[in-house]
């Protein structure tokens, strides 16, 4: 009997952010038809700001998706996302006008950025570090040196032809769909992400069977950080300028995508197209709520409430899957 609930609870736990996703098109779609007499999915303005609203919480979500998986997490990536932001803002200045500094503006953001995940690697995968532990306190760390980098201020304006057709129209939707279709490849197609799995299944096992745990993990917080780093450049590029405190409100939405979108927090599984349901589903609510003139703060209250209804489904099926 368990066998059968626990293989309904997993279709459910698969299949309902899909359902959920499309019953919240439908909601808002209804309102805005009987409220405002037009509509909500079918309006090119209201579905690029979803898309530009999920985005950056997407490029965090999908490192974090990679953590989550081995059955860590990362709390560090909303302030290394800063870092970027204010970094690149400050090496695209040094160059002036010019478009071609960001041949080496970006570059060495993303490098700057890699060293809060090799510190993050070094502490969980070698000194065997609690994952919540030590990405915490490179959640300081990384805040720390985003303030400083930002000088005087908390936002570094920059005015960059190049940066700014980066963070144009559709175009940081185009390049965050890019890379989570490559990654989406390397979680569910390749030796790197079978090895993923493995170690967030059971670290043991996959020790037995041969796979490098310490260097896939030191590996992984790398790849975390990266995209954090990609996060902070899009922000700089669509807004103008680099702020220290850019991705700290988008961390927790970077959780919530993964876990929404059916990763368990115990590990072993999870998908990038998962990530993103969970991540529309978040901007959607957030977009939705301010377009039917809901007070914001009751944004957080839903997507509160979705995160709790995700980790329950998560808890039944490991219990139900501990009692065979």
């Amino acid at each position: 009997m368990n066998d059968e609930r626990l293989d309904r609870l997993g279709l459910v736990s698969k299949v309902w952010p899909w359902l959920f996703f499309g019953a919240l098109l439908v909601f808002f779609e209804a309102w805005a038809r009987i409220a405002a007499h037009r509509s909500f999915v079918f309006n090119a303005y209201n579905l690029q700001s979803i898309a530009l609203a999920a985005s950056a919480p997407l490029l965090l979500a999908i490192g974090q998706t990679f953590v989550i998986v081995t059955a860590g997490i990362d709390l560090s990536v909303g302030f290394v996302m800063g870092l970027a932001a204010v970094c690149v803002a400050q090496f695209t200045l040094f160059g002036g006008g010019s478009p071609w500094i960001l041949l080496l503006s970006i570059p060495l953001t993303i490098a700057v950025c890699l060293i809060p995940g090799f510190v993050n690697g070094v502490l969980i995968a070698r000194l065997g570090v609690p994952a919540f532990i030590g990405t915490l306190g490179m959640y300081g760390v990384a805040r720390g040196a985003g303030f400083l980098a930002a000088g005087s201020g908390m936002t570094v304006a920059v005015d960059n032809p190049g940066l700014a057709w980066l963070g144009r129209g559709w175009t940081p939707v185009v390049l965050t769909a890019l890379l989570l279709a490559f990654m989406h490849f390397i979680l569910s197609q390749t030796r790197f992400g079978q090895y993923t799995y493995a170690i967030g299944g059971n670290p043991q096992s996959a020790v037995r069977a041969g796979i490098n745990v310490r260097r896939h993990l030191f590996a992984i917080y790398l790849i975390a950080a990266a995209f954090a780093a990609v996060g902070g450049i899009v922000y700089t590029a669509r807004f103008a300028a680099g702020a220290a405190n850019a991705g700290e409100p988008m961390l927790l939405d970077s959780i919530a995508a993964v876990v929404i979108g059916g990763a368990s927090l115990f590990g072993g599984t999870g998908t990038v197209i998962g990530t993103l349901i969970g991540s529309l589903i978040i901007a959607v609510i957030e977009f939705g709520l301010v377009f039917i003139d809901v007070n914001a703060f009751w944004q957080f209250i839903v997507v509160g409430i979705v995160i709790i209804v995700s980790v329950l489904i998560d808890q039944y099926k490991e219990r139900l899957g501990g009692a065979q």
